[in-house]
C-alpha cells in the first residue's frame, strides 16, 4: 500500500466510524504505529482529521460532507470502471454536461486520457480543471454560487443559464439512491440544479457505484425510469437489478475485475 493510498484508506475509515484508536486504523492498513502517528499529524496539520486520546476523528471544519478530495477515492475501482463505460458512450462532436461528482470527475480523467471533441458545460470547477487544456474539448462553467462541499456551483444564476442550453447528453452524479428508487441529494439547490439538467438533456446517464443504493439524503432529485440509463458496478444486490428491471430503467453494469488489477494511478 502506497503512502496515498493509506491516507485515503485512514479518511474514509474514521469518516465512516466517526472516531477510531491509533492501533485499529495500524491494523486496517497493515501499517505501524509510528507510520500511523506520522499520518495523523500531517492529516491534522491539514485540517482533515482531529487527533484525540490514543485516536482520531474527522475534524468538524470538514463540514457535513466529507471533502470533495477525500470522497474521490471512495470505491475508486468501481468509480473508475464507470467511467470507463460511460466514456465509451460519448458521443464526438455532441454538447454534452458533466455533472459535479466523483464518478462523474472520473469521466472527465478519462476523457483527458483519450480525447474526443466535444463540448462540455459542467458546474464542477474540478471537472474543469481536469480538462483544462485538453485537445478538442471545449468547456463552459456555469456561473453562480459557489458549494464547496462539491466544488459546484449551484443558485439561480447556474439554472438560469440552463435555461438557454440544450444538452445531448448528460452525465449526472447521486448523492444516494433510496429504496423508493429515486435519487436524492443532501443539498437544496444541487437537487433543484440536478432537476433543471435532466429537463435540458436529450439523454441522461446516472453514474452511480452500488455503494449509493438503499442510502438516504434530504431531497429528492428524480425517479429512476426508463428515461434514465444507469451505469453501476458489478457488484450490485440482485434485489437491486429486479427493482430496476420493475420500473423500466436500462442499467449497465461495468466490471470492476481489470480496475482492480490495474496499478496505475489515475491522477494526472
Amino acid at each position: 500500500m502506497t503512502k496515498d493510498e493509506r491516507i485515503a484508506l485512514i479518511c474514509q475509515h474514521l469518516y465512516s466510524h466517526g472516531e477510531s484508536t491509533i492501533q485499529t486504523i495500524a491494523e486496517i492498513t497493515d501499517a505501524s504505529l509510528a507510520t500511523i502517528r506520522r499520518d495523523l499529524q500531517a492529516l491534522e496539520a491539514d485540517g482533515v482529521i482531529r487527533r484525540t486520546h490514543g485516536g482520531a476523528c474527522i475534524a468538524k471544519s470538514a463540514g457535513v460532507e466529507v471533502a470533495f478530495d477525500l470522497r474521490e477515492n471512495q470505491n475508486l475501482y468501481a468509480k473508475r470502471a464507470i467511467a470507463d463505460s460511460a466514456f465509451d458512450l460519448i458521443v464526438s462532436n455532441s454538447t454534452i454536461f458533466l455533472d459535479a461528482g466523483t464518478t462523474v470527475l472520473q469521466l472527465a480523467r478519462r476523457l483527458r486520457l483519450d480525447p474526443r471533441p466535444v463540448s462540455v458545460f459542467t458546474n464542477c470547477l474540478n471537472v474543469a480543471q481536469v480538462l483544462m487544456n485538453t485537445p478538442g474539448v471545449k468547456i463552459v462553467v456555469l456561473g453562480g454560487q459557489l458549494r464547496a462541499e462539491n466544488a459546484s456551483m449551484v443558485g439561480p444564476i447556474a439554472e438560469g443559464m440552463l435555461d438557454n442550453l440544450w444538452i445531448d447528453q448528460l452525465f449526472l452524479g447521486a448523492g444516494a439512491i433510496a429504496p423508493d428508487a429515486c435519487i436524492y441529494s443532501l443539498d437544496e439547490n444541487e437537487a433543484r440544479l440536478n432537476q433543471k439538467m435532466i429537463a435540458r438533456a436529450a439523454n441522461t446517464l446516472l453514474l452511480a457505484d452500488s455503494s449509493k443504493f438503499d442510502q438516504r439524503l434530504t431531497y429528492k432529485v428524480a425517479a429512476l425510469t426508463h428515461a434514465l440509463t444507469l451505469i453501476t458496478d458489478d457488484q450490485l444486490p440482485e434485489a437491486w437489478r429486479l427493482r430496476l428491471n420493475e420500473v423500466g430503467c436500462t442499467t449497465l453494469q461495468a466490471s470492476t475485475q481489470n480496475q482492480k488489477h490495474d496499478d496505475q494511478d489515475a491522477d494526472e
